[in-house]
């Protein structure tokens, strides 16, 4: 899976033509999880919130 960034020790990555809804893929120290592009909303796991605070930083500033 290609990676398009990577701060703080935070993996993002994204697959070309995955399935819906569009998001993309956390990872940190050792867990995955995948985040929504339109809402922010972290899906399928739990990461602490000052890690989806930067993440969701992240988002709008690269204007996903």
């Amino acid at each position: 899976m290609p990676v398009i960034s990577y701060f703080f020790g935070i993996y993002i990555l994204m697959y070309h033509d995955n399935h819906t809804p569009p998001h993309f893929h956390i990872e940190y120290q050792g867990d995955e999880a995948l985040m929504a592009i339109e809402t922010g909303e972290v899906l399928q796991a739990q990461y602490p919130a000052k890690l989806v605070k930067l993440v969701r930083e992240w988002a709008q500033e690269s204007s996903l």
